[in-house]
């Protein structure tokens, strides 16, 4: 098959669970393709699995179909169930399309041409052939793709884990060479705060791709990290937009792709604040030198040798401080009790949250630390450890007290009466 036969404008066009979830909201997000196409675009459109947990075709139900038939489910037989809930989604919103006078056809993410290794239940995506989508654009046909899927080489099912949806419409339009991809939630843009939590969270106009990359990692459930960085790498702008509404939403890309009129503003501080909860700390604290006869090296092999993810990692002379997921709290004191150490020297700390303050202008400014401690202070907030890159900074502090961190933070540095 030909892979392009005319010049065309092609956009993507991402809709999550909630933009498609029930027929008037399919409704509302099928307006939009329209929309697109009358205005020149050639649109791919990528869907998620109708609803959420609980509803007929969200991924947590259908694996719910599976749970407790085998002491543990085969990572295959799951990649292959929770597919199923993307690829219902595709055909309802394409049949939804045509019910409106739109030529639309629908395609699996192997259909697609997206390509994975067979890490089942968190593939990559290895390459993507999209000569068989171009040739549905060329015939002036709207494609829905099914997201967060793919077809390993041997043509095993594959899912890309939490986020796919978005990391598929980003490799789709890297490949196509489109004009941006455009992520419908049911959100303004890309918020400086959660606003269930902080009311008078702003969204952002537009933010880089290291800002957005650096929120998602950090806990702002916007956007997947892999898609930004799938996008960044090839050149496409990411628009975040609410099906429910006309706002414009926040534009993701680098300066350089942005007009002369519009600047993006990185020399602000800070451009949001982000946190993560269901946190525990783990301290080691030893008698002697955490160094000594190679001990440092084999707690965090043992760790990751269970497959234990770690963060906020201090190492002292003779402290060792990390955090884990909740979740495998009991599965890595195991771990830490097979390496001989005693229960003394293992002091948990459960129920903390990770709040961080993000914004690449705070790179080599002094006293963003200093703003950021006395905040919290202000809040009545106690920080039990930190972290920092060249866009945030991050404290673990106690999960009740989160919304007083966050709200504190996010009036410190002034992030209610943001204006772009």
């Amino acid at each position: 098959m030909s892979c392009e036969v005319r010049k065309m404008k092609i956009i993507i066009q991402k809709f999550g669970g909630t933009s498609v979830a029930t027929p008037l909201q399919r409704e509302k997000a099928a307006r939009k393709v329209i929309e697109a196409q009358a205005n020149g675009y050639s649109p791919v459109v990528v869907v998620s699995a109708m609803g959420r947990k609980g509803e007929p075709y969200a991924t947590d139900t259908l694996l719910g179909l599976i749970k407790g038939l085998h002491e543990e489910a085969d990572p295959r037989e799951k990649d292959l169930v929770m597919s199923c809930g993307e690829i219902i989604s595709a055909v309802v919103m394409t049949e939804t399309l045509r019910g409106m006078g739109c030529q639309a056809v629908g395609l699996t993410g192997g259909q697609a041409g997206i390509i994975t290794d067979e890490s089942f239940g968190n593939t990559r995506i290895l390459e993507v052939h999209p000569g068989r989508v171009m040739d549905y654009l060329n015939e002036g046909k709207v494609v829905v793709v099914a997201g967060f899927q793919g077809i390993s080489r041997n043509g095993e099912v594959t899912t890309l884990g939490r986020g796919g949806s978005d990391t598929t419409a980003a490799a789709l339009g890297v490949a196509l060479g489109a004009e941006s991809v455009e992520i419908y939630t049911d959100v303004e843009g890309v918020m400086t705060a959660d606003p269930k939590m902080v009311p008078e969270a702003k969204p952002l106009t537009i933010v880089s791709y290291s800002e957005i990359v650096e929120m998602a990692h950090l806990g702002a459930k916007i956007v997947h990290p892999r898609a930004v960085e799938i996008a960044m790498e090839g050149g496409i702008p990411i628009r975040i937009k609410n099906t429910f509404s006309d706002a414009p939403g926040t534009l993701v890309c680098e300066s350089s792709m942005v007009s002369k009129k519009t600047v993006i503003r990185s020399d602000r501080v800070a451009r949001g604040v982000a946190h993560l909860t269901n946190i525990t700390q783990v301290r080691l604290d030893r008698q002697h030198d955490v160094n000594e006869a190679g001990f440092l090296g084999k707690v965090f092999r043992a760790l990751a040798n269970a497959k234990i993810s770690v963060d906020l990692i201090s190492v002292l002379p003779e402290t060792i401080c990390f955090t884990i997921s909740e979740g495998v709290v009991d599965k890595a004191l195991g771990v830490l009790e097979s390496l001989a150490l005693k229960q003394e020297e293992i002091r948990i700390t459960p129920g903390c949250a990770k709040v961080s303050v993000v914004g690449a202008g705070m790179r080599g400014v002094p006293g963003v630390m200093a703003e950021v401690v006395e905040a919290l202070e202000d809040a009545g907030v106690k920080i039990f450890q930190t972290s920092d890159s060249h866009a945030s900074i991050s404290c673990l502090v106690m999960q009740n007290d989160i919304l007083k961190a966050t709200r504190g933070l996010h009036t410190a540095f002034g992030l209610g009466a943001l204006t772009d």
